[in-house]
């Protein structure tokens, strides 16, 4: 099972909604940004922020594992 999974997107097709299918909380994009920033449940190492048009985008670590991958 994939720890976080993408829950809604917008019109764009970014993520805005996620849960952690760990500890089933459902996290807005700013909440899971704040998260991994702090490596709060230890998200830093799964997930990493990139900036994308000048948005705070979170990302799965390149890692060759398709079981953390954002979907």
């Amino acid at each position: 099972m994939k720890r976080v999974k993408v829950t809604k997107e917008n019109d764009t097709g970014r993520n805005t909604n996620f849960i952690d299918n760990y500890t089933k909380e459902n996290m807005t994009i700013k909440e899971f940004i704040n998260k991994i920033e702090n490596n709060e449940n230890n998200y830093q190492d799964k997930y990493h922020i990139r900036n994308i048009n000048g948005i705070k985008t979170p990302c799965s670590n390149p890692d060759g594992s398709i079981n953390n991958n954002l979907d």
